[in-house]
């Protein structure tokens, strides 16, 4: 069978290191003119048109955005597809929002039929707004999950999800069994991870809604099949951690939870951790486990300020994405996560610059899931996930970008102004899966 070769050219970022622990020059590529070359579905060649041009196969031209910034596509490293429908929910803390909104809507998620409408918007939504890969949560009824794989599998999507499990402290409806919830879980590893682009991720929604007995088969299942992802919450809540202190007592705090029962380590992401401490955050760099910066979640429900600095921190750095969280998070939109993130890190006292922030939402995404060897990057040998982003795109950005004297300028601008309107395409192994500027059928 003959081979599909794609080309863009056009301005270019992406990374080759981490801009958090090494300088600039050696993390992070920008041409001025670039070329990217994808063969089946990878990236064969990246980097200067000139360079480059003669290894076009004949026939083949270049998509040309010369005006735009071609970039990896954006890795949103936590999200809830199931919680689509109740974005923007007028907010209080977080568990008065979970029983009013959350379990609320995640019940109607047993309905099959509702479960592949859901995912399917929720799949339009990502590429619309440039990610082209996403760790989710679903709902605990097995065909949320399948509808989600279904649906991704469509559009060829790098997509990672799996069943909640939760066997207490949850509406009857929503609750399943320590057996019940290993075997589906383990049924729907089986049935989905590595199939296409798939991944599965074991999915206990947090430690106050699963038992001890639960929480030790997930990580029984996660011994039995290391190669699948991990993902849950931790320390998002003042008043969470104190109920998690309260139902585990013999346990050092909320992380140690997850350290007793096997749950963390290279692929595990835990969302939020606003509250880890410091020997906390020791332990996650330690054993490899990566936190999700939901930035946008973290401001709507008042649950406080997630310090990246001390969690990059190069004597002992964790790995750090950024997470939309959809629905206490209020954009799907990562550039508009890049936006809430920077703010949130003034209030730090530290100056979240573009090159780092464009890191998270791309290549740090990447490495906090344990898949940087296949997405997050315009490298040769990646898989040819990539965004095109329109500095025009409305007339006040236009004029604003204008005036940007740099690519970090550039960057930042569009971190901070930019959102859905500013994807002018997004490609997905190779092929175009967004067109902002298509007619509408």
């Amino acid at each position: 069978m003959a081979s599909q070769v794609t080309a863009v050219r056009g301005p270019m970022i992406w990374f080759r290191g981490d801009p958090f622990l090494t300088s600039r020059e050696d993390a992070f590529v920008h041409e001025g003119d670039g070329l990217l070359i994808c063969e089946n579905g990878r990236i064969t060649a990246s980097g200067d048109y000139t360079a480059l041009r003669h290894r076009l196969p004949e026939g083949v031209v270049p998509a040309h955005y010369p005006d735009q910034m071609i970039s990896a596509g954006f890795v949103d490293t936590h999200t809830h597809y199931v919680q689509t429908g109740i974005i923007a929910a007028f907010g209080s803390q977080l568990i008065d929002w979970l029983n009013h909104y959350t379990f609320v809507e995640e019940q109607r998620f047993s309905d099959a039929g509702y479960a592949r409408r859901v995912a399917s918007a929720f799949c339009d939504e990502l590429l619309r707004n440039g990610t082209t890969t996403s760790l989710t949560f679903c709902a605990v009824y097995p065909q949320s999950v399948d509808a989600l794989f279904e649906e991704a599998s469509r559009r060829n999507m790098r997509i990672a999800a799996g069943k909640v499990l939760m066997d207490r402290n949850a509406p009857e409806g929503l609750l399943d069994t320590a057996q019940s919830g290993h075997d589906e879980s383990k049924a729907l590893l089986e049935r989905w991870h590595g199939r296409g682009r798939n991944l599965y991720a074991i999915t206990p929604r947090f430690a106050p809604t699963s038992t001890p007995a639960q929480l030790e088969a997930a990580g029984a299942l996660w011994r039995e099949h290391p190669e699948a992802l991990m993902h849950t919450h931790v320390s998002e809540n003042t008043g969470e951690i104190s109920w998690v202190r309260s139902l585990f007592p013999e346990r050092r705090g909320y992380l140690d939870v997850y350290d007793h029962y096997g749950l963390l380590g290279r692929r595990a992401v835990l969302a939020h951790g606003v509250h880890l401490t410091r020997s906390e955050r020791d332990r996650c760099a330690e054993t490899g486990t990566a936190v999700s910066h939901c930035p946008t979640s973290n401001l709507f429900l008042g649950s406080g300020l997630f310090h990246v600095h001390d969690a990059k921190d190069s004597r002992r750095p964790m790995h750090v994405g950024l997470g939309t969280d959809i629905g206490a998070g209020t954009s799907f939109s990562l550039l508009a996560t890049m936006n809430e993130a920077y703010k949130v890190a003034e209030l730090s006292n530290y100056p979240l610059d573009s090159v780092k922030a464009f890191f998270l939402a791309t290549l740090g995404g990447a490495q906090a899931m344990g898949i940087e060897d296949e997405v997050g990057s315009l490298e040769a040998g990646h898989e040819a996930d990539f965004v095109v982003l329109d500095p025009g795109a409305t007339p006040l950005l236009a004029r604003r970008t204008s005036r940007a004297e740099s690519v970090e300028e550039l960057l930042f601008v569009l971190a901070v102004m930019g959102d859905d309107r500013a994807v002018r395409a997004a490609y997905v192994a190779g092929a175009l899966a967004h067109d902002r500027d298509a007619p509408s059928v």
